[in-house]
């Protein structure tokens, strides 16, 4: 009885439970890549197989295009989306010889005749769409890449009920995420030409964000609460002739490489990688890595094993694993650079480092497992399909999605082992997010919630 008893109390104190503890104990992915931004969710029992006749418990339409990945607190996903209208091909060739664009690449310029910026708010647990909140609508706005989207860098939500929402040069916003009220809203320039894909980063009450365009190159961090700028470092200069191999769209990283060891901002750049006191943007170290440009993939960090990972873009991707405790131009030391690998590396997924293994795949779909520590490889394998999307570990498990829709999961570890290949009728570009019992995804289309 007196058990029976205890079970009824607790019954009816989870019924009874205030709000605040029901916003506590939802899931929490308030950036790109989850909580670490390293694509690693604490999670039990997500889906392996799963797809629209199975496992699917909601699919949401959504309004316009993004390759924005979703971030969820509170209950509530949000995301960002682009609703686009286009010109005829002849007012699109226009624009373009206006703009000055060259003539060789037409076809890889996207161009709208207008555009409205949006932020989105899904109801977690019922996939009920319930914030639509237009941000900017723009008449012919900056042109992108095919491949790219007007909204694809992943939008940060804080402790206090703001999203932060960046569209590149197009603008930045906060919003507060209870009333939908837009507080603040800041222009930072730069030209992308390809269109934007740096995700925000928040540190402490700063939004840090790196403007790598063709014709400048700088990292700026925001007073979140007002969006003034309290600090604008310029990137060192670079040896490339064109502005089209200084444009970079990576997203920082925070580390702390030791016990005592100041915090380092990561903020790779093309032929840089450069570490910055976040406080102040005052530069610790920097490192050449090359002739790498257009970096897209997240740097990770061992705790571990003390080392920052890195791919170096395109051009000829790299994947480099370097000790970040240095000071100045650590370039030539070799002490400091503790393996590369040149075959096999993404330009677009990033990497992904769990425990004494790290995992990448590449952007044609060649998957590989390194020692993390000596840059051994385990193994290497193809995965059918093309990636954007970088991968995520949640449960032992590894989960790959296509461009083409195509979920694989495999086992994590030292040997390659398939468990699951699930497929979409659904783009994949964004990365996907974890939490107990459930997977979610977004698609070009939609938004899928699989599992519980």
């Amino acid at each position: 009885m007196k058990i029976e008893f205890f079970l009824s109390i607790i019954a009816s104190l989870c019924l009874a439970s205030s709000a605040a503890h029901c916003e506590n104990s939802s899931p929490n992915w308030p950036q790109f890549r989850g909580p670490l931004g390293n694509g690693v969710a604490q999670a039990d029992d997500v889906p392996v197989h799963f797809g629209e006749g199975a496992s699917l418990r909601w699919k949401t339409p959504l309004p316009g295009r993004g390759w924005s990945s979703p971030v969820t607190k509170n209950g509530k996903v949000w995301m960002t989306s682009a609703v686009e209208k286009f010109p005829s091909e002849e007012e699109r060739l226009k624009i373009l010889k206006a703009r000055g664009v060259d003539p060789r690449k037409f076809r890889e310029s996207r161009v709208a005749a207008s555009l409205d910026l949006l932020v989105l708010e899904v109801d977690l647990q019922t996939g009920r769409l319930e914030k639509e909140i237009k941000l900017k609508s723009l008449t012919f706005p900056i042109s992108i890449h095919p491949v790219n989207s007007y909204a694809s860098p992943t939008p940060v939500l804080d402790d206090e009920g703001k999203l932060y929402a960046h569209f590149g040069t197009m603008g930045t916003w906060c919003v507060d995420t209870g009333t939908g009220e837009i507080i603040w809203h800041k222009v930072l320039p730069l030209n992308h030409s390809t269109g934007p894909g740096s995700s925000p980063f928040l540190y402490e009450n700063l939004l840090i964000l790196i403007c790598d365009g063709v014709d400048r190159q700088y990292v700026a961090a925001l007073d979140k609460q007002t969006g003034r700028q309290v600090w604008k470092t310029n990137r060192p200069e670079m040896r490339a002739a064109r502005g089209d191999q200084k444009k970079s769209f990576c997203t920082p990283i925070l580390i702390k490489p030791k016990r005592g060891a100041p915090l380092q901002l990561i903020c790779m750049g093309a032929q840089w990688m450069i570490s910055y006191d976040p406080a102040s943007g005052k530069e610790i170290w920097r490192l050449d890595h090359g002739n790498g440009f257009s970096v897209v993939p997240r740097p990770v960090f061992s705790e571990k094993y003390q080392l920052l990972y890195f791919a170096t873009g395109f051009g000829k991707p790299q994947l480099w694993a370097v000790h970040p405790d240095g000071t100045g131009d650590i370039t030539g030391d070799a002490g400091k650079i503790m393996w590369k690998e040149t075959r096999r590396i993404p330009a677009r997924p990033s990497p992904l480092v769990v425990g004494d293994d790290l995992y990448v795949i590449s952007d044609g779909g060649i998957a590989t497992c390194f020692d993390a520590k000596s840059g051994a490889i385990h193994w290497t394998e193809r995965i059918d399909g093309n990636f954007s999307a970088s991968p995520l570990w949640v449960d032992d498990h590894l989960y790959f999605c296509s461009q083409e829709g195509s979920i694989t999961v495999l086992d994590s570890g030292k040997e390659f082992k398939m468990v699951a290949e699930n497929h979409l009728d659904d783009t994949i570009m964004a990365s996907p997010i974890a939490f107990d019992g459930a997977l979610l995804v977004r698609g070009e289309k939609a938004l899928y919630r699989f599992g519980k």
